[in-house]
């Protein structure tokens, strides 16, 4: 059974379907712990499923490297097998990418290498873009860079909006997410090779 740690900085509705593919017997993996850099609201849905959470709010500490050692404290405690990080909205310090690669992965609202960065949704739009997407991707030292690991296009439909656009590439991320995590529990996605 996997173990997974799941890292999020607002309302985690990633997260919620990854309990609830959890939930299912059949599915191969366990979230066992969910972390966040503030008080987000998505640590709701971590109460929910009776999984533990905790904090590191960025904030307290004078660095992205202090913040990140303790960070990196928290998730040495579980031991988990991957990381999943769901939209939390700090870059990982080199450090901890170091430490934990090649298990952390994350989602982004694009189809990357397009539109990478915080507001993936909004720079698809500014673009005049007909069509973005959603993609799940291994973690490195860059913004949005790693290895492509799953992703899909999402149509861009005249008068679409920031929120319009994003509620349609919401459910292609979830399914995404929830198929990698998958894949790797089984085997079937290696990500020491993912190529």
């Amino acid at each position: 059974m996997l173990t997974v740690a799941v890292l999020i900085s607002g309302t985690g509705s990633n997260l919620r379907a990854l309990l609830e593919a959890a939930s299912d017997p059949s599915y191969p993996a366990r979230v066992v712990v969910v972390g966040a850099d503030r008080m987000a609201e998505g640590l709701q849905h971590a109460a929910d499923f009776g999984v533990p959470s905790f904090t590191v709010p960025f904030r307290e500490f004078a660095s992205r490297e202090e913040w990140g050692a303790e960070l990196a404290d928290q998730l040495r405690a579980w031991q988990p097998d991957l990381i999943v990080l769901s939209g939390l909205m700090r870059l990982l310090p080199r450090d901890v990418v170091a430490e934990f690669a090649p298990n952390i992965i994350n989602t982004h609202p694009a189809y990357l290498p397009e539109f990478p960065g915080a507001h993936g949704v909004r720079d698809a739009l500014a673009a005049g873009a007909e069509q973005t997407g959603a993609s799940v991707i291994l973690v490195d030292d860059g913004v949005d860079t790693g290895p492509i690991l799953a992703q899909e296009r999402v149509p861009v439909f005249p008068g679409d909006t920031e929120d319009s656009l994003h509620d349609r590439i919401k459910p292609v991320e979830r399914r995404l997410l929830i198929d990698v995590v998958r894949r790797v529990a089984t085997g079937e996605l290696d990500l020491s090779h993912p190529a």
